[in-house]
């Protein structure tokens, strides 16, 4: 499928990365794992977990490049944005792995804190960019009609946008009510894309062959259920009162973060891939050109009784 640049296209990557840029830099990042100091294996395990993060990614981006020749050309942009975002997760956990290393030091058998806080808003200026492509992945992957496709795509990239943008205040925000109150703007966002992928896109799907219903139905719970630590782990600090993490809760809290991150971009770009090859292996038994980006009327069953 392939969406024409309109003006609006180039405007919200614009925000985005500017948008991204400016939260990767912020002086007010969440500084939790900074304050604390940790022991070699709770240090150590976290480093790890990024080391893993960082080959899934760069893996990742290799396997989604080099699988798009086994793709018919109009399902190839949907590998396109999955590489593309694995790549921007490698960059950033690049950055994360780099901050962690300099926000500690081994001080008598214990990493103790330097003067260097952790700057965990580079995961916000990730999601900024990859949380919206994902969303455009799901869709460009079905190789929907132009007329309904594009604006789905627009409005859940939107959307996308504003939950990742003003659940940030929140984040970084000490003050519980602040937190409660940007994350109730941002899950409005969130509700609607819950709406639009289950309900608005299930209509879409209905019209798949039997064996891409199924693995789209798969991809949209893996993304539901990688998306469900993120509220939890921003919910952490009202849960525990204060707004503090223990040494355990941090590395929980990386060690997760790292695991739903592999999970919603390596994970799901690697069911977007069977997708296409299923839709591909379709067309062509179904007599459709390489070349063709209009499907006939009867590569599009109804459901089986």
């Amino acid at each position: 499928m392939r969406q024409p640049f309109t003006p609006f296209t180039w405007i919200l990557a614009t925000l985005a990365v500017l948008l991204g840029t400016a939260l990767a830099q912020s002086q007010n990042a969440p500084v939790e794992a900074a304050k604390l100091s940790l022991s070699s294996g709770q240090f150590g395990l976290v480093y790890q977990m990024f080391s893993i993060t960082i080959a899934a990614m760069g893996a990742g981006f290799l396997f989604f490049v080099l699988a798009q020749g086994n793709l018919s050309p109009k399902y190839r942009p949907a590998m396109v944005v999955s590489a593309l975002v694995v790549a921007i997760a490698c960059y950033h956990y690049f950055r994360i792995f780099n901050s962690w290393n300099e926000s500690y030091a081994l001080t008598a058998g214990a990493y103790v804190a330097t003067a260097v806080p952790f700057n965990d808003a580079y995961r916000y200026a990730d999601w900024i960019l990859t949380v919206p492509l994902l969303l455009v992945e799901a869709v460009a992957v079905l190789a929907l009609a132009t007329n309904v496709a594009s604006g789905m795509i627009w409005r859940l990239a939107l959307a996308a946008f504003v939950m990742i943008a003003t659940g940030y205040p929140g984040e970084i925000s000490g003050d519980t009510t602040t937190r409660l109150i940007w994350g109730t703007i941002s899950t409005i966002p969130f509700i609607y894309i819950v709406y639009t992928l289950f309900v608005e896109l299930g209509k879409s799907i209905d019209r798949q062959p039997p064996r891409v219903q199924v693995l789209t139905r798969n991809l949209r719970l893996l993304l539901f259920a990688s998306w469900g630590f993120y509220p939890i782990a921003y919910l952490l600090p009202v849960f525990l009162g204060g707004g503090g993490l223990s040494a355990s809760g941090v590395v929980g809290l990386q060690v997760g973060y790292s695991i739903a991150d592999i999970l919603a971009k390596v994970g799901f770009g690697t069911l977007i891939y069977f997708i296409a090859l299923e839709k591909t292996a379709h067309d062509r038994s179904m007599g459709v050109t390489e070349d063709s980006t209009t499907p006939p009327a009867t590569e599009l069953p109804t459901r089986p009784v």
